[in-house]
């Protein structure tokens, strides 16, 4: 089984992977905390060095968890299927498994993250609404190449349940 997650931030991808992992008795790999190990903060690195440095290295951290052997559970970073040729890859590898939440249940959960994003900084109220509104609209024909759709709109045993349900081996 290999199961790749992918989703706006704050879909869910890295806990209800890690919930998955556990009910599958597989490995966890959540992109973002192997990137961080590279490279420290995600927030500062990309401050710094830009988002084309982040992206990079995010593609070589995928490329090597991907070429690890057995079952696996990867939870994307947010924008991860959206740079190079990384969602080509993601559906050449194996099951591409889109979080999708409401946008009234998304809103709440990047409000409660402390806008902490590097694509969100520093923005809250209606500017927040729209920039993840446009940011939607412009990931939706990526989002609609996956091979599943989950509604990841309750708690993640909920949605790592659902994940079950679809069979993928």
């Amino acid at each position: 089984m290999r199961i790749a997650l992918i989703g706006f931030m704050c879909s869910g991808k890295t806990t209800v992977g890690r919930v998955l992992a556990e009910r599958a008795a597989i490995p966890f790999i959540d992109l973002d905390r192997r990137v961080e190990e590279r490279i420290g903060p995600i927030t500062k690195f990309f401050a710094s060095e830009g988002e084309e440095a982040f992206r990079e290295v995010e593609r070589e951290v995928l490329i090597e968890s991907m070429d690890r052997p057995g079952p696996l559970i990867l939870a994307t970073g947010g924008g991860t299927p959206f740079h190079a040729d990384n969602l080509e890859r993601l559906v050449a590898w194996g099951a591409v498994v889109f979080l999708d939440p409401s946008f009234e249940e998304l809103m709440r959960r990047i409000e409660r993250s402390g806008g902490d994003r590097p694509q969100l900084f520093g923005l809250t109220g209606e500017a927040l609404r729209a920039r993840v509104s446009a940011l939607l609209a412009e990931r939706a024909p990526g989002y609609a190449r996956a091979d599943h759709r989950v509604d990841a709109s309750g708690g993640p045993d909920e949605v790592a349940a659902c994940i079950m349900l679809l069979g993928i081996s």
